[in-house]
């Protein structure tokens, strides 16, 4: 079976789910919560290196290397639709628009990363940090929205001619720094070093803000550029949930081109958990809010836990969604939150699939925090999911339980 007769095949099975009357009723949901409108509870299962274990995902059929991607992505799919949870399934695909970057990494230098482990075990990586000294900071390249029109031109083409008549193909031009090449923390842990940085706040602090005004306006300027080329369209969201609110235009294949007025950003410091909000605030956030506030609605944090910090995150304007990670104190955070905010809780994957699977602990666990959350606008996130143990049943049996524990 040749790459487009595979990829056409998984086109029209996932147009089916997407036409699912589900689909809809998600939409309203999900508009709704994130508006602050009373809902249940949401749910979302987030891909993790699980899906590693998913032998649909990992045997793939198609050799070429565009097909392929967009084989995974469709296959992916198809097994988040049997797990139930609140996921939307969009009815477009999208191609990712090539880009010409200004040296080695976003930042024009290069970070070298080590690994050992093996795949289906416990790995480790190491990060060894360009950025060794104050002057090596010099080398890094200014930002700029280049797209390599030629091989994006081709690529779309190609994907647009092998599926397009089944399901619309859109192509995103969205600036590189963005998502993770933009909250500023991700990039400069990997270009200094987690110790090295903190360190930095205290031995050379004026040294870390130039640099840190630097990669602002860097990625001010990269996004900027790419509005100007009306390269923003109503699919670049991002809020690590469904980019719907009342407040905003719904995602959809419309290519016509928008604000990030008119968009999600996703927005976190999870390198930097462990400093005190008065550093978070010096040393992060005065440096992100300028970029939070070219956005419609800002979902602040993953991983870290922002028990301490919610105060200091008030002062972004656009904010809606704040993340409730598993070392977060649920009950404490639920407090500050209240009913100003989406209430984002990450319970731990450990002890919901990872190691083991019992759905009496499981409901106990989700009662007492939804318990702890009364009165929120609440939704469920299931992520950095690391292993099922050889057995992706029990997502669907997970979201199972997380349902008889909303609904008890």
């Amino acid at each position: 079976m040749s790459d487009i007769t595979i990829l056409r095949e998984l086109a029209k099975r996932y147009r089916e789910i997407c036409a699912m009357p589900v689909q809809q009723e998600r939409r309203d949901l999900w508009r709704r919560h994130n508006a602050l409108k009373p809902t249940r509870p949401l749910i979302y299962v987030r891909e993790g290196e699980a899906w590693k274990e998913i032998p649909e995902l990992v045997n793939l059929s198609c050799t070429d290397p565009l097909f392929r991607r967009h084989e995974r992505f469709f296959r992916a799919m198809l097994f988040q639709e049997t797990i139930g949870d609140d996921y939307i399934f969009e009815p477009y695909l999208v191609q990712q628009a090539s880009y010409i970057l200004p040296g080695k990494g976003v930042w024009g230098l290069e970070v070298h990363v080590e690994q050992s482990g093996n795949e289906e075990g416990g790995r480790n990586f190491y990060h060894d940090a360009p950025i060794k000294s104050h002057d090596d900071a010099k080398k890094m390249t200014v930002p700029a929205h280049r797209i390599d029109e030629k091989k994006t031109a081709e690529d779309f083409a190609r994907i647009r001619e092998a599926v397009g008549d089944i399901i619309p193909v859109v192509l995103s031009r969205a600036p590189v720094w963005r998502h993770w090449n933009a909250d500023i923390s991700t990039e400069l842990t990997k270009l200094r070093g987690m110790e090295t940085l903190m360190m930095d706040m205290y031995d050379d602090p004026a040294w870390l803000h130039g640099v840190l005004a630097f990669m602002r306006d860097g990625i001010l300027k990269a996004q900027a550029e790419a509005e100007t080329a009306g390269d923003w369209h109503r699919y670049d969201n991002n809020n690590q949930a469904m980019c719907y609110a009342d407040d905003l235009s719904d995602p959809s294949a419309d290519n016509t081109p928008v604000t990030r007025k008119s968009l999600w950003a996703h927005v976190a410091a999870q390198e930097l958990t462990l400093i005190s909000p008065e550093m978070h605030d010096e040393f992060m956030l005065r440096y992100q809010m300028p970029i939070m506030a070219n956005f419609g609605l800002i979902s602040y944090g993953c991983c870290e836990d922002l028990t301490r910090k919610i105060d200091i995150l008030r002062k972004v304007k656009n904010l809606r969604r704040i993340a409730v990670a598993p070392r977060a104190n649920v009950r404490a955070c639920a407090e500050q939150i209240g009913a100003s905010y989406v209430f984002s809780w990450r319970p731990n994957p450990a002890e919901m699939v990872c190691c083991g699977f019992e759905p009496d602990n499981v409901k106990r666990i989700v009662r007492q925090a939804l318990g702890d959350a009364k009165g929120c606008h609440t939704d469920i996130t299931l992520k950095d999911i690391q292993t099922v143990e050889r057995d992706p049943s029990r997502l669907r049996r997970w979201v199972s339980a997380v349902r008889e524990a909303i609904d008890a």
